[in-house]
C-alpha cells in the first residue's frame, strides 16, 4: 500500500524549450505549503521548483541523487546519522543516490532541484 502523503508533486513538464520561466509569478501565486512542479526536461533530467515550508519525510533514492539549490528562504537537509546540511540564498548540495535524508524548511523557501526525469520524488 503506497503511503499518502499532503505534497502537491506536479510531474509534466509545465515549460518547453525557448519558453520564458517565471519563477517569482509561479511564488506569488503559490498556495501550498509544500509544492514541486517540474518547470523542464534537459536531456535525461528535470528541473523543478520547490516552494516549500514545514518538513518532508524520511526518504532515499536508491538510483538518482539530487541536487538542491536555494533561491529564497532556507533550506534544511537532515541526514542518516544524526547531521544537518543547512542552505541559504545561493547555496546547493548534491544528495548521493542511497542516502537517506529529509528536507526540511523553516520558513517558505523556494528551490531548485535537478534529478533524473524517472525519479520517484517521494522515494524508493
Amino acid at each position: 500500500m503506497e503511503t499518502e502523503y499532503n505534497y502537491v508533486t506536479k510531474l509534466d513538464v509545465k515549460f518547453d524549450h525557448l519558453e520564458r520561466i517565471d519563477i517569482p509569478q509561479m511564488v506569488k501565486e503559490c498556495k501550498d505549503k509544500w509544492f514541486n512542479q517540474t518547470l523542464t526536461k534537459v536531456n535525461d533530467s528535470v528541473v523543478r521548483v520547490g516552494i516549500v515550508e514545514g518538513e518532508y519525510h524520511w526518504h532515499k533514492h536508491d538510483k538518482d541523487d539530487e541536487f538542491f539549490f536555494v533561491l529564497e528562504g532556507q533550506f534544511l537537509i537532515d541526514l542518516e546519522g544524526d547531521s544537518t546540511i543547512e542552505l541559504n540564498p545561493g547555496q546547493g548540495v548534491t544528495i548521493t543516490k542511497g542516502l537517506m535524508h529529509r528536507p526540511r524548511a523553516p520558513k517558505k523557501t523556494v528551490i531548485l532541484m535537478v534529478e533524473t526525469s524517472a525519479i520517484q520524488p517521494t522515494g524508493d
